[in-house]
């Protein structure tokens, strides 16, 4: 028997054991098999390495996706994407502005199509901020796990985000997430009780201070002369 004269879904549940790359290639031989490809019940679990595979056509978003994870261990995270903007050379702000908007796009795209998202985790990416994850609370209502870790633009907003409008969350993870801070946590906890609600050392680390800007010398010494 040749494989398009399977039905459809014991073609699913084929493709079901082939990674994204191999799914692609497979659906290029054919348009029966390309539209297997494209049926939203194929694509209910999503993992990416990194926010560069973001870029790659080789998988599709829909309704059906309910578990969603985007973990980047790299040391480029360590080294130049955790580092505050306001401490970065013009060469560290080089890099991150090639992929510092990826993760937010990608999950702006997850709001609109996904509602039915039941699991995201997000880890090693720096880049994202509280907004982003307050729209997939918004959006994604039926939102049972959150898992956060060395994610370093995240803040107390997002846990309050979460008290706003985790409805159905049961877990919620945010792990070294150096701005969240013990009072946030706090404020979550009493807001939202029913929550299983855990920090690895998030609460514990230094957080960003922004240091005050200087006053030029020439604009002081201006101030100085004018008052004397």
């Amino acid at each position: 028997m040749h494989l398009i004269q399977l039905n459809r879904e014991c073609l699913l549940h084929l493709f079901s054991f082939l990674d994204k790359d191999s799914r692609r290639s497979l659906s290029l031989t054919c348009c029966q098999l390309r539209e297997v490809y494209l049926d939203p019940r194929l694509w209910n679990l999503l993992h990416f390495s990194s926010p560069c595979q973001l870029r790659w056509d080789n998988y599709v978003l829909g309704s059906s996706l309910r578990y969603l994870t985007i973990c980047w261990y790299s040391s480029r995270v360590q080294l130049v994407c955790n580092i505050e903007d306001w401490l970065k050379s013009s060469f560290q702000k080089d890099i991150c502005s090639k992929h510092d908007s990826l993760v937010s796009t990608f999950l702006a795209h997850v709001c609109h199509m996904c509602p039915n998202l039941l699991t995201l985790t997000l880890s090693g990416c720096a880049h994202i901020t509280d907004q982003d994850v307050v729209s997939v609370l918004q959006r994604c209502k039926k939102l049972r796990s959150l898992r956060l870790e060395n994610c370093v633009r995240i803040t107390d907003r997002s846990l309050q985000g979460v008290a706003e409008h985790g409805d159905n969350l049961e877990e919620v993870r945010v792990d070294f997430c150096r701005n969240i801070t013990k009072a946030g946590l706090q404020s979550c906890k009493e807001m939202r009780p029913v929550i299983q609600l855990t920090a690895e050392r998030s609460a514990d680390m230094i957080p960003d201070n922004k240091p005050e800007e200087k006053e030029p010398l020439s604009k002081a010494l201006q101030k100085f002369l004018q008052y004397s």
